[in-house]
């Protein structure tokens, strides 16, 4: 399900099964099968403005998977050593961001819709929303 090929040590793209049929396609997800983690929330970003900027943060301990459902957009992902670009724009194709992960998201195209998987709910004090704080616990 992890292309080997495409990923960093701190992301990696997942593909999801699909089944086909001439009434379209079915894409499904089963938390700790098809994603590393059990979900403990979902949410979506749409109605994005093509300028925006989103992300802009890290987690401590959240780990989370983003999909382009619709349309599609740019993912700059960074583990304070390497920057990785992934544009997606395939809803059966995602990128698994472990924690410690300093992502933003932009180049929205018209209409995309970005659906996120978290390990975790919400919680603000898992936020890393300063770069060079990000940077000083990455690099110890």
């Amino acid at each position: 399900m992890i292309n080997k090929n495409e990923m960093t040590s701190r992301s990696s793209i997942i593909d999801l099964p699909v089944v086909s049929d001439p009434r379209g396609d079915l894409t499904f997800i089963e938390g700790a099968r098809h994603v590393p983690f059990q979900i403990a929330r979902v949410y979506f970003l749409y109605n994005i403005p093509v300028d925006s900027l989103r992300g802009g943060h890290a987690h401590h301990e959240l780990e989370q998977v983003l999909f382009a459902l619709s349309g599609s957009f740019r993912l700059k992902v960074d583990d304070g050593t390497t920057t990785t670009d992934y544009w997606l724009r395939n809803p059966r194709q995602g990128v698994h961001l472990r924690n410690l992960v300093w992502r933003e998201i932009d180049c929205f195209s018209q209409g995309a819709v970005c659906m996120v998987l978290a390990s975790q709910p919400y919680e603000e004090s898992d936020y890393i929303r300063d770069y060079d704080a990000f940077l000083g616990i990455v690099r110890g």
